[in-house]
């Protein structure tokens, strides 16, 4: 312990920026991201769970540059483009989206998958008042 005191020393440890509002300390929303662990933010649970969190991205990845090896920069950048656009238009918040064009561009309308059987919205746990859920999207709350 030093001449300044204990009370220095928590001064010193925790910046006045961590302790605002929108900081460290802000309170965790338990209903909309459920129970928080901190062997599940360091540790993934499976071996596979880092490869499947980014596969959408790397299959993107991969068919954006055998896009440009056979067509050039234009054909990657035209589907990026078209993906950006397509990203843009949403549905509010409290309304299920089926983001059909988005599988029309990467080709997924044709394939049968996990979501388009167990992604039924009338089951969702995120339906909720749409009141309160514009405002939290808008960054009112």
């Amino acid at each position: 312990m030093n001449s300044r005191g204990s009370a220095s020393l928590l001064k010193d440890s925790i910046s006045f920026t961590e302790v605002s509002a929108t900081g460290l300390f802000e309170g965790h929303d338990l209903l909309r991201r459920g129970f928080t662990s901190i062997k599940n933010e360091l540790l993934p649970s499976h071996p596979l769970e880092l490869t499947e969190k980014d596969f959408q991205l790397n299959q993107d990845k991969t068919n954006f540059a055998t896009l440009r090896n056979i067509q050039g920069i234009h054909a990657p950048l035209k589907l990026q483009m078209e993906f950006r656009a397509v990203k843009q238009v949403q549905r509010l918040p409290f309304l299920h989206s089926s983001n059909m064009a988005m599988d029309i561009l990467r080709g997924n309308d044709e394939c049968i998958g996990f979501e388009d059987i167990l992604n039924d919205p009338s089951q969702s746990e995120v339906m909720g008042e749409p009141h309160i859920m514009m405002e939290h999207k808008l960054g009112l709350l």
